[in-house]
């Protein structure tokens, strides 16, 4: 059983879409989702520098279109689609549109609003995210409510995401849990917290009207790891996801209780494919960062669907 991941925010590093460019088509499908997302998706994606790309209501619609691009490019051949499909936080909105819930546009004009917005809603207070390596889980929970931070991604594999204010962050890095190692992410704000309702109201008013069908593929979300089986539920739970953690540690349950064999990680990928290496052994795992990784990748698609 195949699963295709798409990457959250902070995946994102300078350049990393010139490759693909060289594919016939994808410059064109990018111009045209550039249209839609108000964004220079090609020029974000080849030429901006790190500051620029980690503007939130630029870093999202990008890494929207980039696993978009790259699943298109994928099965191409007539393959076949993926036995299982999730994301990773604003990654939801690309495997939504994989599994046939969303139309590619409206996923990306959803990510324009929701990136917009929570750009909006970050701007308000200086606000962050550090990841927590290591140490007692139970322990770096209880230091992470100490300080008044919000677990806000709990990812598995020994790895805790704390956010919240810069200034609680700060504390936070003076007294770290005992046997961790803190990482400031490279992020605008403080996601998946109570920071970002401004947010989940905007993409409460917006997201009724977006054309939604059932999903085609076993659909995981973020909230619990469930398999969600009606497009309505899931576009909802989405939009709720905003200001609500992202238990990917969840999601990693739910593919070793599926089965789950093999996963490709969508562009730019590495982070998910990284953790499910510590949590899920004996899944084979390809991490597709340029096309060269294609013919690796359709390899496995063939040895590994069900």
């Amino acid at each position: 059983m195949i699963l295709l991941a798409s990457p959250g925010q902070g995946a994102q590093t300078p350049g990393f879409l010139q490759p693909w460019l060289e594919i016939p088509g994808v410059a064109d499908r990018l111009a045209w989702w550039s249209a839609v997302t108000g964004l220079d998706l090609v020029r974000y994606g080849t030429v901006a520098d790190a500051e620029e790309i980690r503007d939130t209501a630029v870093a999202q619609p990008l890494l929207v279109a980039a696993a978009l691009a790259a699943c298109e490019v994928l099965y191409e051949d007539g393959q076949a689609g993926p036995d299982a499909v999730a994301g990773h936080s604003v990654g939801e909105l690309a495997a939504a549109a994989i599994a046939g819930v969303l139309t590619p546009e409206a996923a990306l004009v959803l990510v324009r609003e929701r990136g917009r917005a929570m750009a909006e809603a970050a701007a308000v207070t200086e606000t962050g995210m550090t990841a927590v390596l290591g140490g007692d889980p139970d322990e770096v929970l209880a230091s992470i409510d100490k300080h008044g931070l919000t677990p806000a991604n709990v990812n598995g594999a020994g790895q805790i995401v704390a956010a919240g204010t810069t200034e609680r962050l700060a504390r936070f890095a003076e007294e770290p849990p005992p046997k961790a190692r803190l990482r400031p992410l490279s992020v605008a704000g403080a996601f998946h917290t109570e920071h970002m309702e401004p947010a989940v109201d905007t993409l409460r008013r917006l997201a009724p009207g977006a054309p939604v069908a059932a999903p085609r593929t076993r659909l995981l979300q973020n909230r619990d790891g469930a398999v969600v089986e009606d497009g309505r539920e899931f576009v909802a739970r989405l939009v709720d996801q905003v200001s609500a953690p992202v238990r990917w540690d969840s999601c990693m349950t739910t593919m070793r209780d599926l089965g789950v064999t093999a996963i490709i990680e969508l562009p730019p990928a590495g982070t998910l494919t990284g953790l499910a290496r510590r949590e899920l052994r004996g899944v084979e795992l390809l991490a597709l960062k340029t096309p060269e990784d294609l013919d690796k990748a359709r390899e496995l698609i063939k040895a590994h669907t069900s």
